[in-house]
């Protein structure tokens, strides 16, 4: 996946079937419905694939145990489908997890087999593991990391884990492999309309060099998640944003802190919220908050009641009590709510099932929604451009479709830092195995090899030290220290290889190193 091939598609298409505006999880997925369907389609990203909320989620690929308490059954129903259709089609993504509930009271464990048999039944013939009550005895020797006062008989329940970034660029290769094109660091920046005042276009900057270009379209979706007002500005004037956003932190610890292969969940914290601590590359990954904020912005910040309420929760229930000097890395997500009508609503209140919306220029909206929901949003999305004449009538073609990289799922997949590569894993190890210096790792502690940093900026438009380091390999989000150590290298490396000069190679290693801070708890 090359930039400057994708630029020059931009610059000689004529007019484009569909244009995608975001290059996150909804973006994405609607660009490859599009061009799965025989649209000629591209997407422009503003900064990078998945820079915002979607590479920031809690991991799971979920129909949401709390909103099945809530009676979203339809909701739930939904996206436990979606979930067992990403299961199917990208399987080197997507990982079974087992989650516990560790059944304080004496009516936790059956209270929640029976709810969580119903989210079972839910997921039918596309189910990826049955719901079953443990004795004290199993829930503690599999809850070892957990007080045992917190601890009675448990509920085990199964979920998807996934990660998230890796999907995001999965499914950019996937739209690319299927004829379309995708451009990050390109923003819109107008609604272009003709003399009836219908959108016919958009007008777009190269973030890179500056170049502006005038992009002709039948239909142009809004699909920029919890940034979508701005582009809402540019069609029409709300009197109220559409979007309401909240954000959600994760703290990242050492997987000592719960042992084993299980997650643990805790259904109701003294916010009334879910919690969970699930283990992810190497890491134990626990959260979330859900705070209202005012405006959002691409590095949001994790507010100082946030990160005790985790601290406080997880010191509650592990044996061993995480400070912030164990904070490997602190990581904070934007949910792109659809504003309630209701105004009293609390956040955790607010389902997050999408809508689409057509405007009276001819804009499609897709709002709210979630990662495991991201291809039914998109096919709704696609549907509406076609229900509201944008578009001629063709099926949607994505609920079978195998993701870039896929491989048979009766193949056993081992869990390796390349196995969310999928297929092209094989080229990056050929890629080590004939160059000593590619072979070697970024940061002793961790897995990561600059086979893979060449590989980021051969095949995945990766343009920064940061594209690199926060997603294309997750060592930002698993260990801030650790990313800033290994900076300097990466950021020579791929100065030789994008021909940085020494100014560009020390701007982004600065800028990078600044970025680090932010994640970190303590110095």
């Amino acid at each position: 996946m090359q930039r400057k091939k994708a630029i020059e598609q931009l610059k000689a298409h004529g007019e484009w079937d569909v244009v995608v505006i975001g290059g996150g999880a909804t973006g994405l997925g609607t660009a490859l419905d599009a061009v799965t369907r025989g649209y000629s389609t591209l997407l422009l990203e503003g900064h990078d694939f998945a820079k915002g909320t979607s590479s920031r989620s809690t991991k799971l690929v979920h129909g949401g145990v709390r909103y099945l308490a809530q009676g979203y059954v339809d909701l739930v129903r939904e996206a436990l489908r979606e979930r067992g259709r990403l299961a199917r089609n990208a399987p080197h993504l997507f990982k079974t997890q087992a989650f516990i509930i560790p059944g304080e009271k004496w009516w936790t464990a059956p209270y929640y087999t029976f709810g969580l048999w119903m989210y079972d039944r839910l997921s039918g013939k596309l189910s990826i593991g049955h719901t079953r009550h443990l004795s004290q005895a199993e829930a503690r020797k599999r809850l070892s990391g957990v007080r045992d006062d917190k601890v009675g008989a448990g509920v085990c329940y199964y979920d998807g884990q996934f990660d998230d970034a890796r999907l995001a660029l999965c499914l950019a290769l996937s739209i690319v492999d299927h004829g379309g094109t995708v451009l990050n660091y390109c923003s819109v920046t107008g609604i272009d309309k003709n003399a009836a005042g219908k959108i016919d276009g958009v007008s777009c900057r190269d973030e890179l060099t500056g170049e502006t270009y005038q992009v002709k379209a039948k239909c142009v979706v809004n699909a920029t998640g919890v940034f979508a007002n701005p582009i809402l500005g540019m069609d029409e004037v709300h009197e109220k944003p559409p979007i309401l956003p909240s954000q959600g932190i994760h703290l990242v610890l050492d997987r000592d802190f719960l042992p084993g292969d299980d997650a643990l969940m805790v259904p109701k914290t003294s916010d009334g919220r879910v919690l969970f601590a699930v283990p992810w590359h190497g890491k134990l990954v626990v959260g979330t908050t859900d705070t209202l904020i005012k405006e959002p912005s691409y590095e949001p910040k994790p507010l100082e009641q946030e990160i005790e309420f985790i601290l406080n929760t997880a010191r509650d229930y592990l044996k061993r009590v995480p400070t912030r000097a164990d904070v490997r890395s602190v990581f904070v997500g934007l949910r792109p709510l659809a504003a309630p009508k209701d105004e009293g609503k609390s956040t955790k209140e607010v389902s997050r099932s999408h809508k689409v919306e057509v405007s009276k220029s001819g804009m499609v909206n897709i709002f709210g929604g979630k990662w495991t929901t991201y291809r039914q949003m998109a096919e709704d999305g696609v549907d509406a451009a076609i229900g509201a004449g944008l578009l001629p009538q063709k099926a949607c073609a994505t609920r079978e479709l195998k993701l870039h990289g896929y491989i048979d799922a009766n193949r056993h997949l081992d869990d390796t830092p390349l196995t969310l590569y999928g297929s092209d894993a094989a080229a990056i190890e050929k890629l080590a195995a004939g160059n000593p210096e590619l072979a070697k790792k970024v940061h002793p502690d961790h897995p990561y090899t600059f086979a893979q940093v060449q590989w980021a900026i051969d095949e995945e438009l990766a343009l920064s030290l940061e594209d690199v380091l926060a997603r294309r390999i997750r060592l930002l989000f698993l260990d801030a220290k650790a990313a800033e150590a290994a900076a300097p290298a990466v950021a020579a490396f791929m100065a030789t290889r994008l021909g940085w000069s020494e100014e560009r190679q020390k701007a982004e290693l600065d800028n990078f190193v600044k970025l680090t801070k932010q994640y970190r708890l303590v110095a």
